[in-house]
């Protein structure tokens, strides 16, 4: 039996449909509800322009090579992160000294790791100085790095202004450690 050939009109809104769902694109979220309501592909795609950012701006590299490096495509980034990016003369794009842009960060505490939200490069930049700190330790039973970290920084500010502490009780620190709650990784929310 012959199906009936669709008209014209058929054809036309099939093919748009498909259009748009070829054109869905992914928005930078501003909040943690509108992070965790992405998929898991667009939370890691989130994830990786932050990462390039990030990356821009500690190693001066080009967007371009960091964007290899973290193996998104650099336009992805300039169209979710553009807030924190700086267009030269040249046409090139530098990463501004700091941004808002949405970060969920894992922290420890004497309860375990707890995610909290930050819009702050410059309290995620602070955090991972301090995890650096505390892997440094963790491997090598090195406190001096975490002490001088103490002295200097004992809270992160999250993006509602609440101060979270910083653990630095060794004692529960190394039982954290020995239940493998803390490893470099655990830097980023599970969400990854």
């Amino acid at each position: 039996m012959k199906r009936p050939r669709k008209t014209k009109r058929q054809r036309i809104a099939k093919k748009h449909i498909r259009t748009q769902r070829a054109n869905v694109r992914h928005v930078a979220p501003r909040t943690a509800k509108q992070f965790f309501r992405l998929s898991k592909e667009a939370q890691g795609e989130w994830n990786d322009v932050t990462h390039v950012i990030s990356k821009m701006r500690a190693n001066r590299v080009s967007l371009t090579q960091a964007s290899i490096e973290i193996g998104i495509d650099p336009h992805t980034v300039t169209r979710l992160g553009k807030s924190a990016l700086r267009k030269r003369k040249n046409g090139q794009y530098t990463a501004k000294r700091s941004d808002k842009l949405l970060r969920i960060l894992a922290i420890p505490t004497s309860d375990g790791l707890h995610e909290i939200v930050t819009r702050d490069s410059r309290q995620a930049s602070q955090l991972g100085k301090y995890w650096s700190a505390l892997a440094k330790y963790l491997q090598t039973g090195d406190v001096s790095k975490l002490e001088k970290f103490s002295r200097r920084r004992k809270a992160i500010t999250d993006a509602d202004g609440k101060k979270i502490r910083l653990l630095f009780d060794f004692a529960k620190l190394d039982e954290l450690a020995s239940a493998g709650v803390l490893s470099f990784e655990s830097i980023y929310a599970e969400s990854i």
